[in-house]
């Protein structure tokens, strides 16, 4: 019998447990906080690590920076459900430190078999983390909002919904950027 994508999904994410993947950052954090949406979809946005409204309920970007997300997703007629949102790194850094090249490093195989399993259209990075890791060498600062095509798969580099939050200067950035997802999706 052929598993779903979701099946795959969740072998992958009980492979992390049973591999003891990161122990010292497992065993401060509360949970495993593997990704969430579709199986099935053609965006895959991809954060850096959870955070601590993150690790609590087990499921990426449900804080602040979270809610820009969805009213982000909403100018563009997208929900959550239709989309898949990811960290590199799945379990929370202790005090939201950035995750170390060795976390990062360690969790990279299993993201790229979910982007395998999803097979998006696009991948959205958001954030330095992310767009470091599987597009090395770029600034977010010189590249976001550009599409890119690396590894036969489209990414678009953006700022970290966060990053807005901290800095108004980024949040009409990361709006007009984010809005150009749907005609990138029409190109691809």
């Amino acid at each position: 019998m052929t598993k779903t994508k979701q099946q795959q999904l969740d072998d992958i994410q009980e492979q992390i447990i049973k591999d003891k993947t990161c122990p010292e950052l497992a065993a401060q954090a509360t949970q495993l906080v593997f990704g969430a949406g579709s199986a099935d979809a053609d965006i895959v946005l991809i954060g850096e690590a959870p955070g601590k409204n993150e690790d609590l309920k087990g499921e990426p970007f449900v804080g602040a920076a979270g809610k820009f997300l969805n009213e982000m997703l909403a100018m563009i007629g997208l929900k959550r459900e239709d989309i898949y949102i990811t960290n590199i790194v799945k379990y929370r850094p202790p005090n939201n430190r950035d995750p170390l090249p060795d976390e990062k490093s360690a969790f990279l195989p299993f993201l790229q078999k979910q982007i395998a399993i999803i097979k998006p259209k696009l991948i959205v990075t958001l954030g330095r983390h992310s767009t470091d890791v599987l597009l090395p060498g770029l600034k977010i600062s010189q590249v976001h909002g550009e599409p890119k095509r690396a590894h036969g798969q489209v990414f678009l580099p953006l700022f970290h919904p966060a990053a807005a939050l901290y800095n108004g200067d980024l949040r009409q950035t990361l709006i007009d950027d984010f809005a150009k997802i749907p005609l990138i999706l029409e190109k691809i």
